[in-house]
């Protein structure tokens, strides 16, 4: 397992030499997305989402004087309720990876193989990715509420796991495999 920082937008080629299992650092723009946003993209051409990087995310902020904004907390949402529209959000916008928190199902999968990663961000750890964020350039469609809205982050060393690699390989589903193995060896 390799330890990998990553400047954003990502190429095809960086994401194919990510494996499941490698510790990676995003540095660069992000994107954010949550569920109106999912729907909205889908019917709509969004240019700062091609070839970007996804975070399941909706962040906690407060504006400063000057009128900026200063996120609080960036904690992961939970992926799997978007694997319905994440297949297609891949094929429409060539996103190369997604963070989010708990795993994405076998059509994700087979839709990041060959150009794309799902890595897992850290469930618990929203204000220390807080800190990872260094600025923010922009809020699309805040008239979702500003945590559905998306945002268009910039950050610096952030910290996931790649759980599915471009090659098709899910450490999600081989710990599935593993425990159904085991439970069988329990109750044999």
């Amino acid at each position: 397992m390799a330890v990998l920082h990553i400047t954003t937008p990502p190429t095809a080629a960086v994401i194919k030499r990510v494996r499941a299992g490698d510790e990676v650092y995003f540095s660069g723009r992000v994107m954010t997305a949550r569920d109106k946003a999912h729907r909205w993209l889908l019917k709509h051409d969004f240019k700062p989402l091609h070839n970007a990087v996804l975070y399941h995310c909706g962040p906690m902020y407060e504006y400063n004087q000057d009128g900026s904004i200063n996120i609080l907390a960036a904690g992961p949402t939970t992926s799997a309720r978007f694997n319905h529209y994440t297949p297609q959000l891949i094929k429409q916008y060539n996103i190369r990876a997604i963070m989010g928190k708990g795993g994405m199902d076998q059509g994700v999968r087979t839709a990041l193989k060959g150009i794309g990663i799902y890595c897992a961000a850290i469930g618990g750890a929203a204000v220390y990715y807080a800190h990872c964020i260094t600025k923010v350039h922009k809020v699309y469609k805040q008239e979702f509420g500003m945590t559905d809205a998306i945002w268009e982050l910039e950050v610096k060393d952030f910290p996931v796991f790649c759980m599915m690699d471009s090659k098709g390989k899910s450490l999600f589903a081989e710990v599935e495999r593993k425990s159904r193995h085991n439970r069988k060896q329990l109750y044999a």
